[in-house]
């Protein structure tokens, strides 16, 4: 059964505290040790999440079934700054979270359109939402001038890869983060092209 959805370029402002729910369902596990406890990551998420640099899968009642967010030279879907850590951790709080998250972070890539996180509902996998949105960034890019996107998805996530090889992404590197997988829980991430 195929979900019937529409497809947003930039959501709206009252979508800001379900999108903040359903990145944090799905990078929550990657990110908790780092980013919570849960309340403060929500907070902090809901701060610095770029609504217009997301685009959202919704259904016919306007809930939000997807969203898949990139990052451009003026910023990315779900990064903040040192102050933002600030203002929800507190200066000893920031200083730590900042440095491991940087690890993660990629700058802007003047070649490739980056994307910044995609995640489907529990309730909506299976039924094109994922395609729909890579297919979607893939257009963004094109639009951008971009002749390449590029993604990183996380060793073991294997349905994440599956969907991204079928959409013709193509394995570049895998990146190893060595001893910092006792912090996020994943020992590398494979980084994935598609020419445009």
């Amino acid at each position: 059964m195929t979900a019937a959805f529409t497809l947003n370029h930039g959501l709206p402002a009252d979508m800001r505290d379900q999108a903040v729910a359903l990145y944090w369902q799905a990078f929550g596990p990657k990110l908790g040790r780092v980013m919570g406890p849960e309340d403060k990551a929500l907070r902090y998420l809901s701060r610095v999440m770029r609504l217009e640099n997301g685009i959202g899968a919704l259904d016919g009642q306007g809930r939000l079934l997807g969203l898949a967010g990139f990052k451009t030279d003026q910023g990315s879907f779900a990064g903040g700054t040192m102050a933002d850590l600030a203002e929800v951790y507190g200066q000893t709080g920031s200083l730590w979270r900042g440095m491991l998250l940087r690890t993660l972070s990629d700058e802007s890539d003047p070649e490739m359109f980056l994307l910044d996180g995609l995640c489907v509902a529990d309730g909506a996998r299976g039924q094109g939402v994922g395609t729909a949105l890579v297919n979607a960034i893939c257009d963004e890019a094109r639009r951008r001038g971009y002749h390449a996107v590029r993604l990183d998805v996380i060793e073991g996530n294997d349905r994440a890869r599956a969907l991204y090889e079928r959409a013709g992404f193509l394995l570049d590197r895998t990146a190893r983060i060595g001893a910092l997988r006792h912090v996020f829980g994943f020992a590398a991430a494979h980084v994935m092209v598609r020419r445009l």
